[in-house]
Protein backbone atom coordinates (compact mmCIF):
# COMPACT_ATOMS: atom_id res chain seq x y z
CA UNK A 1 0.00 0.00 0.00
CA UNK A 2 1.38 3.17 -1.09
CA UNK A 3 1.47 6.14 1.54
CA UNK A 4 2.84 9.38 1.66
CA UNK A 5 3.70 12.03 -0.88
CA UNK A 6 5.42 10.84 -4.27
CA UNK A 7 7.00 14.63 -4.91
CA UNK A 8 10.07 13.88 -3.07
CA UNK A 9 11.85 12.39 -7.05
CA UNK A 10 10.02 15.36 -8.87
CA UNK A 11 10.54 18.74 -7.74
CA UNK A 12 14.13 18.30 -9.53
CA UNK A 13 16.58 20.57 -10.10
CA UNK A 14 16.77 22.31 -14.19
CA UNK A 15 18.97 19.91 -16.50
CA UNK A 16 21.16 22.61 -18.60
CA UNK A 17 20.65 22.64 -21.92
CA UNK A 18 23.31 24.28 -24.40
CA UNK A 19 21.44 27.55 -25.86
CA UNK A 20 18.13 29.37 -25.11
CA UNK A 21 16.39 31.36 -27.55
CA UNK A 22 15.82 34.89 -26.45
CA UNK A 23 14.56 38.07 -28.12
CA UNK A 24 15.33 36.51 -32.02
CA UNK A 25 19.03 34.99 -30.52
CA UNK A 26 20.80 31.74 -29.27
CA UNK A 27 22.22 32.25 -26.53
CA UNK A 28 24.13 30.02 -23.92
CA UNK A 29 22.30 28.90 -21.51
CA UNK A 30 24.03 30.73 -18.30
CA UNK A 31 24.24 33.83 -20.08
CA UNK A 32 20.71 34.56 -20.78
CA UNK A 33 20.27 36.91 -18.16
CA UNK A 34 17.61 40.11 -17.24
CA UNK A 35 18.08 42.76 -15.45
CA UNK A 36 17.04 43.10 -11.43
CA UNK A 37 14.88 45.93 -12.64
CA UNK A 38 13.04 43.95 -14.79
CA UNK A 39 9.35 45.01 -14.91
CA UNK A 40 7.99 41.06 -14.33
CA UNK A 41 10.11 40.38 -11.65
CA UNK A 42 8.29 43.31 -9.82
CA UNK A 43 4.74 42.85 -10.44
CA UNK A 44 4.11 39.65 -12.61
CA UNK A 45 3.78 41.07 -15.77
CA UNK A 46 4.54 38.15 -18.10
CA UNK A 47 2.58 35.10 -19.85
CA UNK A 48 4.20 31.97 -20.63
CA UNK A 49 3.64 28.24 -21.83
CA UNK A 50 4.22 24.72 -21.04
CA UNK A 51 4.85 22.53 -23.99
CA UNK A 52 6.32 19.29 -24.46
CA UNK A 53 8.24 17.11 -27.57
CA UNK A 54 8.30 13.88 -27.12
CA UNK A 55 11.06 11.24 -28.94
CA UNK A 56 8.33 9.72 -31.94
CA UNK A 57 9.06 7.38 -35.03
CA UNK A 58 8.67 10.27 -37.15
CA UNK A 59 11.29 12.13 -34.93
CA UNK A 60 10.91 14.69 -31.88
CA UNK A 61 7.16 15.77 -31.79
CA UNK A 62 5.97 18.96 -30.06
CA UNK A 63 2.28 17.99 -28.73
CA UNK A 64 -0.01 20.79 -29.78
CA UNK A 65 2.13 23.30 -30.69
CA UNK A 66 0.39 25.36 -32.81
CA UNK A 67 -2.21 25.68 -29.83
CA UNK A 68 -0.31 25.76 -27.19
CA UNK A 69 1.41 29.33 -29.19
CA UNK A 70 -1.99 30.28 -29.68
CA UNK A 71 -2.48 30.58 -25.44
CA UNK A 72 0.16 32.16 -25.41
CA UNK A 73 -0.67 35.13 -27.96
CA UNK A 74 -3.99 35.33 -26.40
CA UNK A 75 -2.53 35.48 -22.91
CA UNK A 76 -0.23 37.74 -24.05
CA UNK A 77 -2.96 40.12 -25.61
CA UNK A 78 -5.54 40.10 -22.32
CA UNK A 79 -2.84 41.49 -20.28
CA UNK A 80 -1.50 43.99 -22.50
CA UNK A 81 1.71 42.72 -23.77
CA UNK A 82 2.38 43.31 -27.62
CA UNK A 83 4.61 40.64 -28.91
CA UNK A 84 7.34 41.53 -31.07
CA UNK A 85 7.06 37.77 -32.61
CA UNK A 86 4.40 35.77 -34.38
CA UNK A 87 3.07 32.46 -33.46
CA UNK A 88 5.31 30.75 -36.73
CA UNK A 89 8.29 32.90 -35.95
CA UNK A 90 8.30 31.26 -32.34
CA UNK A 91 7.47 27.83 -33.74
CA UNK A 92 10.40 27.82 -35.67
CA UNK A 93 12.43 29.67 -33.22
CA UNK A 94 11.36 25.97 -31.11
CA UNK A 95 12.52 23.67 -34.00
CA UNK A 96 15.51 25.22 -34.19
CA UNK A 97 16.00 25.62 -30.47
CA UNK A 98 15.56 21.61 -30.65
CA UNK A 99 18.01 21.14 -32.83
CA UNK A 100 20.95 22.92 -31.50
CA UNK A 101 20.48 21.32 -28.14
CA UNK A 102 20.11 17.95 -29.79
CA UNK A 103 16.92 17.18 -28.13
CA UNK A 104 14.27 14.26 -28.56
CA UNK A 105 12.39 14.67 -25.74
CA UNK A 106 12.11 17.85 -23.96
CA UNK A 107 10.20 20.29 -21.73
CA UNK A 108 9.55 23.50 -23.17
CA UNK A 109 9.16 27.14 -21.67
CA UNK A 110 8.33 29.75 -23.80
CA UNK A 111 7.94 32.96 -21.53
CA UNK A 112 6.97 36.64 -23.00
CA UNK A 113 7.60 39.27 -19.94
CA UNK A 114 7.94 43.23 -19.60
CA UNK A 115 11.62 44.12 -19.11
CA UNK A 116 13.82 46.43 -18.13
CA UNK A 117 13.05 50.25 -19.17
CA UNK A 118 10.01 51.41 -17.15
CA UNK A 119 8.86 51.42 -13.41
CA UNK A 120 5.73 51.33 -11.82
CA UNK A 121 2.17 49.76 -12.76
CA UNK A 122 1.75 51.36 -15.88
CA UNK A 123 4.75 50.90 -17.89
CA UNK A 124 3.75 50.56 -21.10
CA UNK A 125 7.33 51.64 -22.31
CA UNK A 126 8.65 48.66 -20.74
CA UNK A 127 9.96 46.54 -23.71
CA UNK A 128 8.11 43.38 -24.13
CA UNK A 129 11.01 40.35 -23.99
CA UNK A 130 10.43 36.69 -25.40
CA UNK A 131 12.53 33.87 -24.61
CA UNK A 132 11.85 30.30 -24.94
CA UNK A 133 13.68 27.25 -23.31
CA UNK A 134 13.71 23.50 -23.62
CA UNK A 135 15.39 21.05 -21.71
CA UNK A 136 14.75 17.39 -20.45
CA UNK A 137 12.31 16.91 -17.94
CA UNK A 138 10.61 14.06 -16.71
CA UNK A 139 6.50 13.61 -15.42
CA UNK A 140 6.08 16.86 -12.51
CA UNK A 141 4.20 14.74 -10.31
CA UNK A 142 7.07 11.79 -11.28
CA UNK A 143 6.19 8.01 -12.94
CA UNK A 144 5.45 6.24 -10.37
CA UNK A 145 2.01 8.84 -10.03
CA UNK A 146 1.22 7.86 -13.58
CA UNK A 147 1.40 4.30 -12.17
CA UNK A 148 -0.50 4.05 -8.79
CA UNK A 149 -1.71 7.45 -8.49
CA UNK A 150 -1.55 10.61 -6.17
CA UNK A 151 -2.57 11.41 -2.52
CA UNK A 152 -4.30 15.38 -2.97
CA UNK A 153 -5.94 17.61 -1.13
CA UNK A 154 -8.52 20.21 -1.17
CA UNK A 155 -6.88 23.63 -0.45
CA UNK A 156 -7.57 26.47 2.30
CA UNK A 157 -7.06 28.36 -1.20
CA UNK A 158 -9.72 29.77 -3.48
CA UNK A 159 -8.69 29.88 -7.34
CA UNK A 160 -8.51 32.89 -8.72
CA UNK A 161 -11.73 35.11 -9.26
CA UNK A 162 -12.58 36.40 -12.62
CA UNK A 163 -13.59 39.46 -10.64
CA UNK A 164 -10.07 40.23 -10.14
CA UNK A 165 -8.12 38.06 -12.99
CA UNK A 166 -8.11 36.65 -15.51
CA UNK A 167 -7.99 33.28 -15.32
CA UNK A 168 -8.20 32.07 -18.74
CA UNK A 169 -5.07 33.20 -19.11
CA UNK A 170 -1.49 31.58 -18.46
CA UNK A 171 -0.32 35.16 -16.42
CA UNK A 172 3.24 34.76 -14.49
CA UNK A 173 1.90 36.55 -11.41
CA UNK A 174 -1.69 34.52 -11.38
CA UNK A 175 0.73 30.88 -10.14
CA UNK A 176 1.50 32.87 -6.73
CA UNK A 177 -2.04 31.18 -5.90
CA UNK A 178 -0.97 28.04 -7.75
CA UNK A 179 2.21 28.59 -5.71
CA UNK A 180 0.16 28.93 -2.37
CA UNK A 181 -2.41 26.02 -2.55
CA UNK A 182 0.69 23.52 -4.07
CA UNK A 183 3.05 24.57 -0.72
CA UNK A 184 0.31 24.09 1.73
CA UNK A 185 -0.42 20.55 0.40
CA UNK A 186 3.29 19.79 0.30
CA UNK A 187 3.44 20.86 4.12
CA UNK A 188 0.71 18.81 4.86
CA UNK A 189 2.28 15.69 3.50
CA UNK A 190 0.09 15.55 0.30
CA UNK A 191 1.57 15.16 -3.13
CA UNK A 192 -1.02 18.27 -5.23
CA UNK A 193 -3.60 20.25 -4.07
CA UNK A 194 -7.08 20.84 -5.45
CA UNK A 195 -8.67 24.46 -5.24
CA UNK A 196 -12.03 25.25 -5.14
CA UNK A 197 -13.59 28.34 -7.48
CA UNK A 198 -14.96 31.54 -5.60
CA UNK A 199 -18.09 29.75 -5.57
CA UNK A 200 -16.89 26.43 -3.57
CA UNK A 201 -17.36 24.11 -6.67
CA UNK A 202 -14.39 22.29 -7.91
CA UNK A 203 -11.99 24.15 -10.15
CA UNK A 204 -8.55 22.57 -11.04
CA UNK A 205 -5.13 21.46 -9.27
CA UNK A 206 -2.09 23.59 -8.78
CA UNK A 207 -1.49 22.81 -13.08
CA UNK A 208 -3.66 20.66 -13.71
CA UNK A 209 -7.02 20.19 -14.84
CA UNK A 210 -9.92 17.65 -12.55
CA UNK A 211 -11.66 14.72 -14.13
CA UNK A 212 -14.10 12.38 -12.38
CA UNK A 213 -15.43 9.28 -13.09
CA UNK A 214 -19.27 8.61 -11.57
CA UNK A 215 -21.47 5.81 -12.87
CA UNK A 216 -19.41 5.40 -16.13
CA UNK A 217 -20.05 9.08 -16.88
CA UNK A 218 -16.48 11.49 -17.27
CA UNK A 219 -17.30 14.60 -15.44
CA UNK A 220 -14.80 17.90 -15.54
CA UNK A 221 -15.44 21.74 -14.41
CA UNK A 222 -15.85 24.31 -17.16
CA UNK A 223 -15.30 27.50 -18.09
CA UNK A 224 -17.29 29.17 -15.28
CA UNK A 225 -15.12 27.49 -12.69
CA UNK A 226 -11.99 29.81 -13.86
CA UNK A 227 -10.29 26.96 -15.16
CA UNK A 228 -7.33 27.62 -17.40
CA UNK A 229 -8.43 26.01 -20.75
CA UNK A 230 -6.13 23.35 -20.86
CA UNK A 231 -4.71 21.67 -24.11
CA UNK A 232 -4.17 18.71 -22.09
CA UNK A 233 -7.78 18.92 -20.89
CA UNK A 234 -8.98 19.17 -24.45
CA UNK A 235 -7.33 16.15 -25.36
CA UNK A 236 -8.61 13.85 -23.11
CA UNK A 237 -11.87 15.35 -23.81
CA UNK A 238 -11.40 14.85 -26.98
CA UNK A 239 -10.07 11.17 -26.66
CA UNK A 240 -12.60 10.23 -24.38
CA UNK A 241 -15.80 11.11 -26.67
CA UNK A 242 -13.78 9.12 -29.60
CA UNK A 243 -13.30 6.11 -27.36
CA UNK A 244 -17.49 6.26 -26.55
CA UNK A 245 -17.62 7.83 -22.94
CA UNK A 246 -20.05 10.93 -22.57
CA UNK A 247 -18.24 13.46 -20.85
CA UNK A 248 -20.21 16.52 -18.87
CA UNK A 249 -18.59 19.76 -18.52
CA UNK A 250 -20.41 21.29 -15.15
CA UNK A 251 -20.12 22.35 -11.60
CA UNK A 252 -18.37 19.91 -9.29
CA UNK A 253 -20.02 20.08 -5.70
CA UNK A 254 -16.20 19.14 -3.18
CA UNK A 255 -18.63 15.85 -1.74
CA UNK A 256 -18.26 14.54 -5.25
CA UNK A 257 -14.58 14.52 -5.27
CA UNK A 258 -15.16 11.92 -2.02
CA UNK A 259 -17.68 10.02 -4.10
CA UNK A 260 -16.28 9.59 -7.03
CA UNK A 261 -15.56 6.10 -9.02
CA UNK A 262 -12.44 7.72 -10.14
CA UNK A 263 -10.67 10.88 -10.26
CA UNK A 264 -7.21 11.71 -12.31
CA UNK A 265 -5.43 15.09 -13.08
CA UNK A 266 -3.93 16.19 -16.74
CA UNK A 267 -1.70 19.27 -17.45
CA UNK A 268 1.24 19.13 -20.10
CA UNK A 269 4.26 18.71 -17.26
CA UNK A 270 2.17 16.13 -15.55
CA UNK A 271 0.74 14.64 -18.19
CA UNK A 272 -2.16 11.84 -16.59
CA UNK A 273 -2.32 11.37 -13.16
CA UNK A 274 -4.96 9.16 -11.17
CA UNK A 275 -5.63 10.04 -7.84
CA UNK A 276 -5.88 7.34 -5.44
CA UNK A 277 -7.33 9.72 -2.17
CA UNK A 278 -8.50 13.55 -1.64
CA UNK A 279 -8.33 14.40 2.05
CA UNK A 280 -8.26 10.98 3.13
CA UNK A 281 -10.74 9.51 1.74
CA UNK A 282 -9.92 6.42 -0.04
CA UNK A 283 -10.55 6.78 -4.20
CA UNK A 284 -8.88 3.37 -4.52
CA UNK A 285 -6.15 2.22 -7.53
CA UNK A 286 -6.51 3.70 -10.87
CA UNK A 287 -10.25 2.51 -12.80
CA UNK A 288 -10.54 1.06 -15.99
CA UNK A 289 -11.95 4.19 -17.11
CA UNK A 290 -8.96 5.96 -16.08
CA UNK A 291 -6.39 3.59 -17.43
CA UNK A 292 -8.09 3.21 -20.96
CA UNK A 293 -8.28 6.77 -21.17
CA UNK A 294 -4.59 6.91 -20.19
CA UNK A 295 -3.36 4.96 -22.25
CA UNK A 296 -4.24 6.40 -25.43
CA UNK A 297 -3.24 9.50 -24.45
CA UNK A 298 -0.03 8.27 -23.80
CA UNK A 299 -0.08 6.77 -27.48
CA UNK A 300 -1.51 10.28 -28.38
CA UNK A 301 1.88 12.06 -27.13
CA UNK A 302 4.19 9.08 -28.29
CA UNK A 303 2.85 9.38 -31.93
CA UNK A 304 1.58 5.79 -31.66
CA UNK A 305 -2.25 6.88 -32.36
CA UNK A 306 -2.50 7.05 -35.93
CA UNK A 307 -5.56 9.29 -35.86
CA UNK A 308 -3.96 11.82 -33.46
CA UNK A 309 -1.20 12.44 -35.49
CA UNK A 310 -2.47 15.95 -36.33
CA UNK A 311 -1.48 17.46 -32.72
CA UNK A 312 2.04 16.66 -33.39
CA UNK A 313 4.24 19.13 -34.47
CA UNK A 314 7.24 17.13 -35.79
CA UNK A 315 10.49 18.43 -35.80
CA UNK A 316 13.20 17.91 -38.89
CA UNK A 317 16.12 16.71 -37.69
CA UNK A 318 18.84 16.51 -40.19
CA UNK A 319 19.95 13.05 -40.82
CA UNK A 320 23.73 12.14 -39.78
CA UNK A 321 25.53 11.33 -42.38
CA UNK A 322 28.60 8.54 -41.56
CA UNK A 323 31.99 9.11 -43.14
Amino acid sequence: ILSGPLQTATEETVEKSEWIWMNGEFVAWDDAQVHVLSHGLHYGTGVFEGVRCYATELGPAIFRHAEHLERLAKSAELYYLPLPYSTEELRQATHELIRRNNLESCYIRPLAFRGYGEMGLYAQSAPVNVIIAAWPWGAYLGEESKRHGVRVKVSSWRRISPAGLIPAAKASGQYLNSILAKTESAKAGYDEAILLDEHGYVCEGSGENVFIVRDGVLVTPGHTNSILDGISRKSVIQIAKDLGYEVHERDIARAELYLADEMFLCGTAAELVPVREVDDHVIGEPGEVTRVIQAKFEDALHGRAQEYREWLDVVEVPSKVSS
